[in-house]
């Protein structure tokens, strides 16, 4: 399992339907994408629990070969001639779990980013991050809980979907647009146990 996210930040003027039109007309060309275990539509709204306005969707693919086929593909393409290639951020997954809400429809996300402190046991922060997120996984009203790796910047990075509005862990906040998830059961077997 790998996870991926570009954020496009965008001016604070920016209409927002845009963007809103945008998965609306869009965002069904990847229901069925060739290894995307999930593609969450996120953005966030200057002025609505945001500083900024942003479009950021997040992705957990089950196979990297799906990865690269969207990076070097018209899809990405289509990103870099509307918006210019963004920085896309990337980690190696360590954990998928299902939550209560499964089967319903993601509302909010929340994304929390966290250093691996200089010093520490990896083993054990991954642990304790992985029985967190597990444990994330059992609250009414998540859809799912996902924990990934930068070892480049050595940085955790927990997203939690929920099915409600009100999401009960601190983080960055998100509204789901819409979610492709043509291979979401495969996002389990591909993360680390």
């Amino acid at each position: 399992m790998h996870a991926m996210q570009y954020e496009i930040t965008l001016p604070a003027d920016y209409d927002m339907e845009i963007i809103r039109k945008r998965v609306a007309t869009r965002g069904h060309l990847l229901d069925d994408f060739p290894g995307l275990g999930l593609k969450a539509y996120l953005v966030r709204e200057r002025g609505a629990g945001s500083p900024v306005n942003q479009y950021a969707p997040f992705y957990l693919w089950a196979d990297p070969e799906g990865m690269n086929s969207f990076l070097l593909g018209p899809g990405f393409d289509g990103v870099v001639r509307d918006f210019g290639r963004p920085e896309v951020q990337h980690w190696t997954g360590l954990t998928h779990a299902e939550g209560p809400a499964r089967a319903g429809v993601p509302r909010t996300a929340v994304r929390r980013r966290r250093p691996v402190p200089e010093g520490t046991s990896l083993s054990s922060v991954v642990e304790e991050a992985t029985r967190e997120t597990e444990h994330l996984a059992t609250l009414d009203g998540v859809v799912c809980a996902s924990l990934a790796l930068d070892p480049r910047r050595w940085e955790l990075l927990h997203i939690t979907l929920w099915e409600d509005g009100t999401p009960r862990e601190v983080g960055e906040c998100y509204e789901v647009l819409r979610v492709s998830q043509p291979h979401r059961a495969e996002l389990s077997r591909g993360a680390r146990r």
